[in-house]
């Protein structure tokens, strides 16, 4: 998870990691960061804006995985620069900023599951697609994809509360999901569930995708349509697949110091770009620069925040060179 990386790193942070080191990690992280949200406030704004969007399912469920990885972006940021900053924080506080981490990050997998279910009953089902996606449907689907990460989490917190001295959520610890939930059967839930997604949502991918596929090629592969369905498909699974990677990361993280003992902290500020950072840097290009409805609108706003931030340049220009003359 997340978390647990930022503990990884800054566990051996201070024997490992030189202060331009650091300085260049909190930097390339934070710019990541701000860049992607201010794409994907972006997005959310032309969602707003114009209707068409918000009467389709697609659309919906796109927004939603949005939002969902502006705050899973947002909270794991933050993570790392506490990490850096005070490294140890109020435990009800760190309790908290799991659970959202845990949930949007659970949230990721389903919802472009559910995007590929969608997307599979648009090809495959064309006549009852309106029928059997609705946006009162929809909706329900997004409460229930919500619904399934607390069931991961919340028997952790129950558990916590059941287990734990109270003064425990009084003190400070490094927030880390395996500090705060150290309970032996909260670590053997976690690893069972990650398992259990993993092997549900490839599966429903698998024959979502295929069938897409084979449906699109029994069509017409030549049609400039289909190849860029096809396209869209890769970029689903290329996303799930770097979202995938956050369930075997604890599997994985003991080999990784087997492995590469000398170069740990760096492997692990790579894996935490290619797992957390650059799948939220795929939504915006899925639709929001290969849809055309969607990249028409976006494009409008983009150039209008240029414009006016050239209008505002150009009249600090021209009230100093009035300055300027008058003072002559």
């Amino acid at each position: 998870m997340n978390s647990s990386y930022i503990s990884n790193v800054s566990s051996v942070l201070t024997n490992r990691d030189t202060a331009s080191s650091i300085m260049a990690k909190n930097i390339i992280i934070l710019t990541l960061g701000l860049t992607i949200n201010y794409i994907n406030c972006a997005l959310i704004h032309t969602f707003r804006k114009h209707q068409v969007f918000y009467l389709n399912p697609r659309y919906i469920l796109f927004i939603h995985l949005v939002v969902n990885d502006m705050i899973q972006l947002t909270t794991t940021v933050s993570l790392f620069l506490i990490s850096y900053i005070f490294y140890k924080i109020n435990a009800s506080l760190c309790c908290l900023i799991i659970v959202f981490a845990v949930f949007t990050t659970l949230n990721t997998p389903i919802n472009l599951t559910v995007m590929a279910v969608e997307c599979y009953i648009a090809v495959c089902f064309p006549l009852r697609h309106a029928e059997l996606c609705t946006v009162k449907r929809t909706y329900i689907l997004i409460v229930c994809i919500w619904v399934l990460s607390a069931v991961s989490i919340m028997p952790d917190i129950f558990l916590i509360l059941a287990t734990e001295p109270a003064r425990l959520f009084f003190s400070t610890i490094f927030c880390e999901r395996d500090n705060l939930f150290r309970h032996p059967v909260s670590i053997q839930k976690r690893d069972v569930s990650y398992i259990i997604y993993l092997t549900l949502v490839w599966l429903t991918l698998f024959f979502a995708y295929f069938r897409i596929l084979f449906a699109a090629h029994a069509a017409n592969s030549a049609d400039r349509n289909v190849k860029k369905a096809r396209n869209t498909i890769l970029l689903h699974g290329f996303q799930l697949l770097l979202c995938m990677l956050t369930y075997i990361y604890n599997m994985f993280r003991n080999s990784i110091v087997l492995w590469f003992p000398n170069h740990y902290v760096h492997i692990l500020f790579v894996w935490y770009i290619i797992i957390q950072v650059l799948p939220r840097f795929v939504s915006p290009i899925v639709y929001g620069l290969r849809d055309k409805t969607f990249k028409q609108h976006l494009r409008k706003y983009l150039l209008c925040g240029m414009r006016i931030n050239n209008k505002s340049l150009l009249s600090v220009k021209l009230i100093m060179l009035s300055r300027f003359k008058s003072n002559k």
